[in-house]
């Protein structure tokens, strides 16, 4: 939920500086067991839905919400940002192809390391 309060001030920052930009398609729906979706779609091509529920208790004994969503939009070299997301209890997991991914293990860590968990004593 706070992804979605930041996201949303990122873009009304973003739109306060320059035109308006047209809303294309916007909907949203709040039930009473707590249980939301929303999605919008504006005419510079930025396209977001969410869906959630709330979800375990965390530590602090409140209901950590679960949710799952994308957004999309062109970067200002136009390259086309594509993020699919979840956000539950172990945090937020975002994924696209634009994302950075951590390199391999080098093997004699992965073996040193499987050594020291083998004779742990």
């Amino acid at each position: 939920m706070k992804f979605l309060v930041i996201l949303l001030a990122v873009l009304a920052v973003a739109f306060a500086q320059q035109e308006t930009i047209a809303i294309i398609r916007q909907s949203q729906d709040v039930s009473p067991d707590g249980s939301y979706n929303y999605n919008y779609e504006t005419a510079n091509g930025i396209k977001a839905s969410e869906e959630g529920h709330p979800g375990p208790v965390n530590e602090e004994g409140a209901p950590a919400v679960v949710a799952q969503g994308q957004f999309e939009y062109s970067a200002p070299d136009g390259t086309p940002i594509a993020v699919t997301y979840t956000a539950n209890e172990n945090g937020f997991q975002p994924q696209g192809a634009h994302l950075p991914v951590a390199p391999p293990v080098p093997e004699q860590i992965a073996r040193a390391l499987e050594y020291i968990l083998a004779n742990q004593r």
